[in-house]
């Protein structure tokens, strides 16, 4: 094509610039001269390699081998030109190659655009908006301009100087407008490509951009990818209305300011994920001071670093410590003078607990009766638990744990006049660690297969967010001993779950009717202490709350004298490290156990 368009121009060029039309005696005057500049010209192309550039690759720097081609064609043409008895001119020959140059670059586009819609046609593209176009976005707008599956929308950038410019062929707008963008432009995915941004700040605009429901990506810079072979990470969050077979709550909770506002709080266990969930939007509430508390050195400086790069004038005190013991709650509970305990400090992976079950007692329930009657004997206003509903007639060391933890908390609340005693209990939440949305993320991530415990299996989720604000709402509408349980919907089968998140990453499950998908879907049995149906609840009679989303179970619990038999048996086994009396014990007092044993009927039934 490039030898015709060096035949074509030179001789329309010629023609011009003589004023005769392309005839025969034009031909015979230019004749020697093409047969010179059409082979000097193929060989020019062919030595630069432009013959073999694709034309979805053609880009600014082939563009400048063409210019550079055109030019080398014309200087020999002017050469020509001047040679005694030459019938051709020196302008003729600067029109030839500047059209020369037009048409070969033109035709290239017009060529790639046609290619792109054939490979285009019938499929849907992902649309993404790109936060940032700072020199890591505009690499990425260019590398998916001619991608056929992915489709860059626009940039968004907080540089006033680049709003409402054109970088790369899209426009830039302000961060105020993401919201009518993702609506107007049918925004699938938004990656953040400010690698140069700190993680606090990148986490804090993915937090606000999942809130909108979508599906975020961070990107490193291209340089790191070289160096370091970083890779893009995701930002938490697949579509969360699909994996919990709900709306999100979040909107709908009321806000908690007013509760935190000028207080002095305790978060325990600040360093998991619901504790510094709760320790980030506590900050919003503009508390007096903040002390976050946790045993993993690693977890307590990664949240208290998060923290402290945002800037906040709130006060944050990390404490390094077990809530087992005793002299260290006393001790914080005193010098900080808390008002406020929000006690999300436990062990939690359940066939871990089962494993080691006389520790998951020590900790979950001897750990919270020491922080508990700490909390009392210091008046602190406020205690709220954080349990789950694996406490509910629990099969597993860590649900009996829980609702030994629950039993506590109701016993204090009943013989204590200044502390308002509740516990919150909620499902599996996505996102946190152990949970089965990064496992299956890390097994898509390497190609499956996806481990499923068992076809049936189903449980209650919801969102980190939702979560913890249904712990700080609790502290606010709590009227002790209450426990407080989030309307989170129906279960959701894990299996829908893994299968969702496959055809969420653009893979095809591979099973029977498909034997040619991507990534198999296995069932590995249930482990030991789960269950295949989780509840909330363990008797059906409800109190309704100021929120139509929150509930209020009336349970019953132990007396105060049943209680302290329990906890000096429960001492005495964990002195002794005996599994077989935990077991005996559990059986005994809590609700829902295989009893072994005399048992306890504590529901209202």
């Amino acid at each position: 094509m490039d030898a015709f368009w060096i035949a074509l121009t030179f001789t329309v060029s010629q023609a011009l610039v003589l004023g005769i039309w392309p005839n025969a005696r034009l031909l015979s005057l230019i004749g020697i001269h093409l047969l010179i500049l059409v082979p000097l010209g193929v060989a020019m192309i062919v030595v630069t390699g432009l013959h073999r550039v694709r034309l979805n690759a053609y880009q600014m720097r082939s563009a400048g081998q063409t210019a550079a081609v055109a030019m080398a064609l014309g200087l020999i043409g002017a050469v020509m030109a001047i040679l005694p008895e030459s019938q051709i001119t020196p302008a003729g020959c600067v029109l030839f190659s500047s059209s020369f140059l037009i048409l070969s670059v033109g035709s290239r586009q017009v060529l790639r655009d046609i290619v792109l819609a054939v490979y285009r046609h019938g499929k849907t593209r992902k649309r993404v908006l790109i936060y940032g176009a700072g020199q890591t976005g505009q690499q990425l707008a260019a590398a998916l301009a001619t991608d056929d599956a992915v489709e860059p929308v626009c940039f968004v950038d907080d540089n006033p100087t680049l709003q409402s410019l054109t970088l790369s062929g899209l426009t830039v707008y302000a961060p105020v407008q993401v919201p009518d963008l993702i609506v107007q432009k049918r925004i699938d995915r938004v990656v953040i490509a400010m690698p140069s941004v700190s993680q606090p700040v990148q986490a804090r605009i993915a937090r606000s951009l999942r809130e909108m429901g979508c599906e975020v990506l961070s990107l490193p810079s291209f340089a790191d990818l070289i160096e370091i072979g970083d890779t893009a990470r995701s930002v938490p969050q697949m579509q969360m209305a699909s994996l919990l077979g709900r709306n999100r709550l979040e909107k709908e909770l009321p806000g908690v300011s007013d509760t935190y506002h000028g207080r002095r709080i305790l978060v325990t266990g600040a360093g998991g994920s619901i504790g510094s969930e709760i320790c980030r939007q506590l900050l919003t509430c503009n508390p007096q001071s903040l002390v976050l508390l946790d045993h993993s050195e690693l977890a307590l400086y990664a949240i208290d670093k998060e923290l402290s790069d945002l800037r906040s004038p709130v006060p944050i005190v990390p404490v390094l410590g077990s809530i087992g013991e005793r002299s260290l709650m006393r001790h914080i509970l005193k010098q900080y003078k808390i008002d406020v305990v929000l006690h999300a400090a436990a062990y939690k992976h359940v066939p871990m607990v089962e494993c080691n079950m006389v520790e998951g007692l020590r900790n979950n329930v001897i750990g919270t009766r020491i922080l508990a009657d700490e909390a009392k004997r210091a008046g602190v206003a406020r205690f709220t638990l954080i349990s789950s509903d694996k406490a509910v007639r629990p099969t597993s060391a860590m649900g009996c744990s829980k609702r030994l933890a629950e039993l506590i908390v109701q016993d204090l609340a009943t013989r204590s006049p200044n502390t308002v005693f509740s516990m919150v209990r909620f499902g599996n939440v996505l996102g946190s660690s152990g949970s089965v949305v990064p496992l299956f993320q890390d097994q898509i991530a390497r190609g499956g297969p996806v481990t499923v415990t068992h076809p049936e299996v189903t449980r209650y989720f919801m969102t980190i967010p939702e979560a913890v604000r249904l712990v700080l709402l609790a502290g606010s509408i709590a009227q002790g001993g209450d426990v407080l349980v989030l309307d989170m919907g129906a279960p959701v089968a894990i299996r829908d779950v893994a299968r969702r998140m496959i055809e969420g990453a653009g893979l095809s499950v591979r099973d029977q009717d498909t034997p040619n998908g991507d990534i198999e879907i296995t069932y590995s049995g249930l482990r030991p202490g789960e269950k295949l149906h989780e509840e909330l609840l363990i008797s059906p009679d409800m109190i309704t709350t100021p929120h139509p989303k929150i509930m209020r179970a009336q349970e019953s619990h132990l007396s105060e004298l049943e209680m302290a038999n329990v906890m000096k048996d429960l001492r005495r086994i964990i002195e002794s490290r005996d599994d077989k009396a935990a077991r005996a014990l559990l059986d005994r007092w809590i609700e829902g156990r295989s009893p072994t044993g005399p048992r306890l009927n504590l529901s209202n039934e």
